[in-house]
Order: C-alpha cells, then structure tokens, then sequence
C-alpha cells in the first residue's frame, strides 16, 4: 500500500513538473526529436512497478494512469469498473451445491420438453417434424452452394430456394398445428441447455493466461495509421493521447507507401524500449517481428476494422485509447507467433478460396460483389492450383479452403466464432473445408463432425500444389509464395504488454455431455 501511495505520488510529481514538451511532428520517416523527462518517467515506473508481484492474474489489479485531471480519471474508473464485471462474468462459476441444483433442473427441463412432444405429437407426429427438419437443412444447404457455384438465373433460383427452404418447413409445421407444441418445447430445451452450460462452466475450456508486471517502458514508440479502420485514430484522439502518456507517435502518411518494419527497427536503433501499432492485424503482425526479433515488448492498439489480434488479448475494441493506459499501467502477456516461411503472422495464414479473392484489386472496394464473382470458379477447381495439405501423419487433398491459425480457434462454440481461447499453447490451428457437391454441402451445415470439416491441431503445417506458387492470405494480406509453403509456430516469442484492466477473453462454451450433467445430479 506503501509503494502503491508513493507511485501516485510520483506521477502527480512528473505531470505538475512541466519539461515534457511533445511537439513532435513525423512523417514516414523522420527522426523524432529527443523528449525531455524521460528519466523521470522511468522512475515513476521503477516505483510503480513494486506495487505488485511477480505474476498477476488477467483480469485483477490496480494502479493508475499518468493521465492528468478528474476526467481521465473518471474514464479509467469507468473502463477498469467494464473491464473488471467483464471479467468476473467471464470467470463466474457455481458453487458445487449451486451446479448440482443446475444440472438437475437441466435433465428435468430436457425431460420435459422431449415427454411433453411425444405426448402432444405421438410418435407420428414427431417424426413428420423430424423429416421436415433434416430435409429443410438438406436442401437448404444444397441451395446454398449452387448459389455460390453458378451465375444467373440458376444462382438467382438457388438463393430463392435457400431462403424457401426454410419458410416452406416452418409453413409446414403451422399446417400440422405442431408450431404451438414445438416452440414450447425449444423454450423448455433452450431452458434445458442454458443450465447445462452453467452446470459445467467449471471444467470448460483452458484457464486465462496470466500476466506479469514489468517495468513502465522509458521510450516507447507507436506507429499509427490515420485510415485504419475508418479513421479511428482521428476519432478517438489516439496520437494526443499516447504522446501525453509519454509516447512518441509516428503517422504513416496515407499518400506514401512506408516500409512500416524499417520504421520500427529505425525507431529500436534510436533507443525505443516498447513498440506499438494503431492499426489493422496486418500491420500488427509486421512490427510483432521486429519486437519479437529485439525481445522488446510490444502494444496492441485495436485501431482496424475488425482487430482480431486484439480481441483475442481481451483488450476493449469499442474504445482503442484505452489500450493506451497500458503505457503507464500495463502488465505482460507472453504469446507465441505463427510463421509463414520467415513471414510472422499475429492471426492466421488462409489458402484456397479466400487466398484467392483478396488478390483482387477489386476486393477492397466491394467485398461481396467480388467474392461472388470469383467462387464459382474458385470452389469448383475451374481456376487456381488444386492444393495438398500435410499435418503429421494426416494429408488433405484438394481442399477449397484452408486456415492456418496462431492457435486453434474455437469450434462448436456458436456464442463466439472466431476466438482463440489462449494464444500460448504452442500449437497451429488447421481448419479446412472439401466441398465438390451440393450433398457435400449440405453435409457440412451438420457442424464440426462432417465429413468435409477437417480440425486439429499441430506444430507444422506443409502446403502444396500442382502449380508453382499459391495465393496466401496472410492475417488479411494478399501474398503469392512459391510451393512448399511451411507454417510453423514460434512458442513465446512476442512480450505483449496490455493493460492491467481489460474486458479478457470470455471462456468457452461447454460441450454439452449428458452423462456428466446426470452423474452431476446424482451426487450429492
């Protein structure tokens, strides 16, 4: 408690001193200039430092900012209040007589909703719904394909027919008068799965990754984008902000291409101790290297469009400048990177039907016009290299789509696609998809255990065709790369330093096991 009064102390000291004088302008290469009172910010952040352990859970801490004035202060109170229910919501669990209680009204509820079916609809009529069901999503998923396959009039009809489908089948159970019975029974199911979930909450998914406390950085240095993300860094003051928490700022000027790696080595050469980005996962993934190649740490903030990076630290996408209370009151995180031959990426790797469509020009403009014209040749093989996949023992041939991630994402997990639990285990993702029918199609809305699906996870991914090079889309960035394409994963190489308080990374939904939640009622 001590140290903690004495670091506050020492930052309202530094903040009345004056001597800090920030202006500095940069274009996309310039030198900064040398910032007075860096000495004294290292102190404040020696002290600050003592105030907590060696190792700091996610989500818990305290501290403050070097932000100045009741404001900032009230802004911090009210992020760290977000960031601290967001994480406890994230970590709430029953007690054990609580999880008990839950599974029990779990069984009863899914009990109910099956008896009360039967008795309403009998046999027959249960399976009248279950026909229309599996024929619904048959033809929907087969509709689906032939409109991302063919052009036209046949396209137009399949997406008539995608969205028919499902009409006709609810139309159906109207005709029957079994929509009164059904919908009850999916409120006693949704009952049913709600407190099965809550009821194994406890044994679902990897605990949080734990933070370290670390030195504040002297001399750190961000680079922003001003367009990323329709401008973000103009609409939250991002530059202002960072340069006021000590930070010197480099804007990339939008009518230059920079070489935004050579930027930062240049800025590591001068002495930066910390390097950050504002601005999408591809320029993310490009300054990660060159932190993790000096063992420096690195920030992340969620300046781009849809900063997966981000996400997957646990940092708040809806505000960005809070990513920079880091700079004064941050702790670290260790991750792991993944490489594309030498090339890191922070996200992942895409080959195939995607790799393909974000070589377009055209695509930056008009996603979806550009997608839809590109597919039908692109999933059916017409255009493009067939690939091969090996992982291990396991060889995937001519999938339409692959996905190598930095960690494996979640799967069967509808409440949050596209998440990464932990992004320090060690391992790559794979995710690939072999479609060459409608029925194959219709297969995968099935889930994860079709046939077409392919998932798993390990050290070393070898991606080949029957071409010369291959079209990789590498965390957003279009690349060509000449065959065999390696992807490996580099375990602990990046030092991330995010802020004490953040929303973290909600857990993962539970599988829902019938028999744990019944040997979970019957113990007592």
């Amino acid at each position: 408690m001590i140290a903690s009064r004495a670091g506050r102390r020492g930052a309202e000291d530094v903040r009345r001193g004056g001597g800090r004088d920030r202006a500095v302008q940069w274009g996309c290469g310039a030198r900064a200039a040398r910032l007075a009172g860096r000495g004294a910010s290292g102190g404040v952040g020696a002290v600050c430092a003592e105030e907590v352990e060696a190792e700091v859970p996610m989500d818990v801490g305290g501290g403050h900012s070097a932000r100045t004035g009741p404001t900032g202060r009230a802004r911090r109170a009210g992020r760290a209040g977000r960031a601290g229910r967001a994480g406890r919501a994230g970590r709430r669990t029953l007690t054990p007589r609580g999880r008990r209680w839950t599974a029990r009204l779990a069984i009863v509820a899914a009990v109910a909703a099956v008896g009360l079916f039967v008795f309403v609809a009998g046999l027959r009529g249960v399976g009248f719904v279950v026909v229309t069901l599996v024929v619904g999503t048959a033809v929907t998923g087969a509709a689906l394909w032939w409109a991302l396959t063919r052009r036209g009039a046949v396209r137009a009809l399949a997406a008539v027919l995608a969205v028919a489908a499902p009409v006709a089948v609810i139309w159906l159970q109207i005709a029957s008068g079994l929509l009164g019975p059904l919908v009850v029974c999916l409120v006693l199911g949704a009952l049913a799965a709600g407190a099965g979930w809550s009821a194994l909450a406890a044994e679902s998914g990897p605990k949080p990754q734990h933070a370290t406390a670390t030195p504040r950085p002297a001399r750190p240095f961000l680079i922003m984008n001003p367009r990323s993300g329709g401008g973000k860094a103009g609409r939250f003051g991002l530059r202002e902000k960072a340069e006021a928490a000590g930070a010197t700022v480099a804007l990339l000027d939008p009518q230059r291409r920079t070489d935004v790696a050579a930027l930062a080595r240049r800025a590591v050469a001068d002495g930066a101790d910390l390097l950050g980005v504002a601005g999408g996962d591809g320029t993310q993934a490009l300054v990660a290297a060159v932190a993790a190649e000096h063992g420096i740490p690195f920030l992340v903030v969620p300046a781009g469009t849809r900063n997966h990076f981000a996400m997957d630290l646990g940092l708040d996408r809806e505000d960005p400048s809070a990513a920079l209370d880091a700079l004064a009151d941050g702790v670290e995180l260790t991750v792991d990177l993944g490489l594309v031959g030498t090339r890191v990426f922070v996200n992942n790797a895409s080959f195939g039907a995607y790799a393909a469509v974000v070589q377009s020009d055209a695509y930056r403009d008009d996603k979806l016009r550009t997608t839809l014209d590109l597919f039908p040749d692109v999933l059916t093989h017409r255009v493009g290299p067939r690939l091969t996949v090996r992982a291990g023992a396991m060889t995937i041939d001519a999938p339409q789509a692959v996905l190598v991630s930095n960690n494996p994402y979640r799967v069967g997990d509808p409440g949050a696609p596209g998440r990464r639990d932990r992004l320090d285990t060690g391992v790559l993702g794979l995710l690939s998809i072999s479609v060459d029918s409608a029925a194959q199609a219709a297969a995968l809305l099935g889930g994860d255990r079709s046939r077409g699906l392919t998932v798993l996870t390990t050290h070393e991914v070898v991606v080949d065709a029957d071409a010369p090079e291959v079209h990789v889309g590498l965390d957003g960035e279009a690349l060509t790369l000449p065959v065999p394409v390696r992807c490996t994963i580099r375990p602990g190489a990046l030092r991330v330093r995010v802020p004490r308080h953040r929303p973290g990374v909600p857990r993962a939904r539970p599988r829902l096991e019938w028999r744990k939640l019944v040997m979970l009622a019957l113990a007592r």
